[in-house]
């Protein structure tokens, strides 16, 4: 049951706003597990289920809230937080709060909001990875600038989940426990010739080549990526082990001893998942060994999420999709002879490492300005990295590595430290 209280002069709201409030707060007042204060210039309401702690206050400064929800569902929403037509006193637990109360969130995307969803999907359409769109698609993101990124991430450089051990763990530490994971997945040793899908700055291939002396062969088509990456595998001396390539994964060639692909599924599209598994098998030696590291989806949610277009398809990664386990297995079933052999979900730690990463960035909000972003930008990304993070702490996202092995691989079948961690 809602309750009203009025704070404000309710002069700024037209007939279609009050409407649209009014059906909002009809909305709002289904959910189960919290409550939200909603305030603006028409009092303060209160909706939701009580006994769940406090309840979480979501601020409307500016009636085009309700405006941009109804036109264009949650994108219009995170697009109005841009905005700075609303804030709120805790991101990441109103996310939280939504991901738990799935259908009633969904049921947000329909009337006047499906056809602003129907614009975004032609949008969407337009940002296919082929090979000049992935370079668009990765330049929109990753060439935001090397020095933006430094300022959150760990000292790595890594842009992808850390694997926490504790609660008093950094995100340094935790990065580089999940470095050592994935090396000792791959058996890594001087022997073996790497080929890495996906540079990022290099954070890996300088790591794998350091600590365990094999040759790494990577490759990006982020020209900031590149250019760094090049720089910090000549500073650490590993020029004679280390090749960084400007190149699609796509145009690889060769035969490797093993794989390794870590987040770089998510920018290839879902068209392409054949053609992405089939190239995994092509680039390895028939006893070779790979891992992917991807964030996944539900199952039972890939579909839709597939044919809808959120806010960080439409604002963060244009192109981009989150694949599920069963979408990845069943394209690499058909396109390749690679066998999973390990399968390992560590969602909460990307929780944590986002979690990370935001308190960082925000620390350094005027160092984002100073480099020339805007407050919209700021606030654009503080809702990207709240709202990753409360998908991931509901499970509603998670983030596995997948082992694969060629038929021929005649490896132990038990992975060394991994009862350890």
């Amino acid at each position: 049951m809602n309750s009203v209280v009025r704070t404000t002069p309710d002069g700024a709201f037209d007939a279609l706003d009050r409407f649209l409030r009014g059906r909002l707060l009809r909305q709002l007042d289904a959910l189960r597990g919290g409550q939200v204060a909603l305030v603006d210039a028409l009092g303060s309401t209160l909706v939701g289920e009580a006994g769940h702690g406090p309840a979480i206050r979501l601020q409307v400064h500016d009636a085009g809230f309700y405006r941009a929800l109804a036109g264009q569902g949650s994108v219009g929403a995170a697009e109005a937080f841009m905005d700075r037509h609303w804030d709120c006193s805790d991101l990441v637990g109103l996310v939280r709060l939504l991901v738990r109360n799935r259908d009633l969130l969904d049921g947000m995307e329909g009337g006047p909001a499906r056809l602003g969803g129907w614009a975004l999907k032609a949008w969407h359409a337009l940002r296919r990875n082929t090979r000049d769109g992935a370079r668009r698609n990765i330049a929109a993101h990753y060439d935001l600038g090397n020095p933006f990124f430094r300022l959150f991430l760990s000292d790595d450089l890594m842009y992808s989940s850390a694997l926490y051990a504790g609660e008093d763990d950094s995100l340094e530490a935790a990065s580089t426990r999940k470095l050592d994971r994935i090396c000792d997945k791959l058996r890594l040793s001087p022997a073996d010739h790497v080929v890495e899908i996906g540079t990022g700055w290099g954070g890996f291939a300088v790591h794998a080549a350091r600590t365990r002396g094999c040759r790494v062969t990577t490759t990006t088509i982020s020209r900031e990526q590149h250019a760094l990456a090049c720089q910090r595998v000549a500073e650490a001396g590993l020029q004679d082990r280390v090749q960084v390539l400007l190149s699609d994964y796509r145009d690889l060639q060769g035969q490797y001893d093993k794989l390794v692909s870590i987040e770089m599924i998510e920018a290839i599209g879902p068209q392409y998942l054949d053609t992405y598994f089939a190239t995994l098998g092509r680039l390895l030696k028939p006893d070779g060994l790979g891992l992917v590291q991807a964030i996944t989806i539900e199952d039972h949610r890939y579909e839709q999420a597939v044919r809808s277009v959120d806010f960080i398809k439409r604002h963060i990664f244009p192109g981009s999709f989150i694949p599920s386990i069963a979408a990845m297995l069943a394209a690499k079933t058909r396109s390749t002879d690679l066998a999973l052999v390990h399968l390992e979900d560590f969602g909460p730690s990307y929780a944590r490492t986002l979690h990370d990463w935001r308190l960082r960035f925000l620390a350094n909000r005027e160092a984002v300005r100073a480099q020339g972003f805007d407050e919209r930008f700021l606030r654009m990304w503080e809702f990207y990295l709240a709202y990753c993070e409360g998908g991931f702490l509901e499970r509603s996202i998670g983030v596995a590595h997948l082992l694969l092995a060629k038929p021929g691989y005649r490896g132990a079948s038990y992975l060394p430290g991994l009862l350890e961690a």
